[in-house]
């Protein structure tokens, strides 16, 4: 059954995933209220008819007043960088924040949450794909991000258990599509490699998925998902090499062929993440990252499409659609 009528609020809708899950909500008719802080950028709700609550999750009071009235949470807002001079920002954000949103959420009676984690927290299966079984724990994180979304999907987890929190949680893989304003560190890529500035590539790969399907997964957990459980939001399985090429295609390039070892990966790294810290701007290319990327994060969403009816189209699409708003929107000059 479609989402009842009623009020949602949406965090992180100033944001790539979160955005989509607004106008997702929009398109189906549904009343939003969106958290934003005062000083966002809010080109993602440009024409869009929503309410602003000004607010962040560092502050519990905006979260109380923001959920207030609300029949629906969608909590997609989360610090999303693979660097950070400061990790504990990070937590306070993704960890303290979830926890504090969750509880006025009950404190407001909201009906039915839909947390967004992400495949971060999941176990990778080698040679193969993970699911939302595979196990996992802090120590398999690496890096602050994904430490701080294991920690908040565990309070998420607990409340459910303690408190009745009705909650679902969605784990998107790796989404790319329009509306990356930012970019995130994957259109970071896909801008770098649709203007041909990607000379190579290292032996990864990752689960690419349209961010609008990953917005329509939203709705359906919240429409159709299991209280307490999780459910993987992901597209299709590609090498980075494979990846590379549709960007190359989408933007008429020629892909690159060079094959890059670890080995020479990592000094580079390091050497960004050091001017990284004299500079203040993010590095291009992180330790974690280059860490993470010594295994292929592939992922199965057959729990997804089986009980919520979960339809992801080809990545080839996702890349296609990632390009062209990349350089309608003068990412590419």
């Amino acid at each position: 059954m479609p989402l009842a009528p009623g009020l949602s609020l949406v965090t992180g809708a100033t944001g790539f995933v979160g955005a989509a899950v607004t106008r997702a909500l929009l398109a189906g008719g549904h009343e939003v209220r969106v958290l934003a802080r005062a000083n966002s950028d809010r080109r993602n709700l440009a024409k869009l008819d929503v309410e602003i609550a000004e607010g962040s999750l560092e502050d519990p009071a905006s979260l109380a007043a923001a959920v207030a009235g609300c029949r629906y949470l969608f909590h997609v807002a989360a610090d999303y960088r693979l660097w950070v001079p400061d990790p504990a920002a990070m937590f306070r954000a993704n960890v303290d924040g979830t926890r504090d949103l969750m509880l006025a959420a009950l404190d407001a009676g909201v009906e039915r949450i839909v947390y967004t984690s992400s495949v971060a927290t999941l176990g990778i299966v080698k040679g193969g794909s993970a699911d939302e079984a595979t196990p996992s724990g802090v120590g398999d994180m690496i890096g602050p991000y994904k430490q701080s979304k294991f920690a908040a999907e565990t309070v998420v987890r607990q409340l459910i258990a303690e408190r009745g929190l009705p909650a679902v949680i969605v784990n998107p893989s790796t989404p790319v599509g329009p509306g990356d304003v930012k970019p995130t560190p994957t259109g970071r890529i896909i801008v770098e490699a649709a203007k041909g500035k990607v000379p190579g590539y290292v032996d990864t790969g990752l689960n690419i998925v349209h961010v609008d399907d990953v917005a329509t997964g939203e709705l359906l957990a919240a429409e159709r998902g299991q209280i307490g459980e999780r459910y993987i939001l992901g597209g299709e399985n590609l090498s980075l090499a494979e990846i590379l090429a549709e960007v190359a295609r989408a933007a008429g390039r020629r892909p690159p062929s060079l094959k890059i070892p670890y080995a020479v990966v990592l000094p580079i790294a390091a050497g960004a993440e050091l001017m990284a810290r004299l500079t203040g701007h993010e590095p291009f290319t992180t330790l974690d990252g280059v860490r993470m990327s010594r295994k292929k994060m592939y992922f199965s969403s057959a729990k997804a499409m089986r009980e919520l009816g979960y339809t992801p189209r080809p990545a080839t699409e996702a890349i296609a659609d990632a390009v062209a708003w990349f350089e309608a929107n003068g990412y590419l000059t």
